[in-house]
């Protein structure tokens, strides 16, 4: 049912700084960036940056997930197998496209999501988070 690896969510503590590091060094491509966090990619792979208010300079796990990609015929059946078999979930969905948060049995926050970065940057565009800047 997973179509393979769909974004990153990387929890830091400065965006300006990761934003370098991911860019400038690592050589993805800034697509856009708000108050609290950034879009880039590189391939197909989707790269979000969020700011954690609370970390002062070290590593912090809040809303560092994995998600994987899947298709919305997919999806509501996935969900319903993953609950019925007793898979915790951490986070519920506020966001463009249909996300599913579930944790493994380690405590690793993993995601499904159905979308892409392009439909993300849709509705950004549409509805923009505070102090959002696209990156043409």
């Amino acid at each position: 049912m997973l179509g393979g690896l769909n974004h990153l969510t990387l929890t830091v503590s400065d965006i300006g700084r990761s934003i370098d590091f991911y860019g400038r060094l690592l050589g993805l491509r800034l697509e856009a960036s708000w108050d609290a966090g950034a879009y880039l990619s590189l391939g197909d792979l989707w790269l979000c940056l969020s700011l954690d208010r609370l970390a002062q300079g070290e590593p912090a796990a809040g809303y560092t997930h994995y998600a994987f990609g899947i298709a919305q015929e997919d999806f509501a059946a996935f969900c319903a197998r993953l609950r019925a078999d007793g898979v915790r979930e951490w986070k519920q969905n506020r966001s463009e496209g249909d996300s599913f948060y579930f944790l493994d049995p380690d405590g690793h926050q993993l995601e499904a999501h159905v979308g892409s970065l392009a439909s993300r940057l849709a509705q950004c565009r549409a509805r923009p988070y505070a102090g959002m800047r696209f990156h043409d």
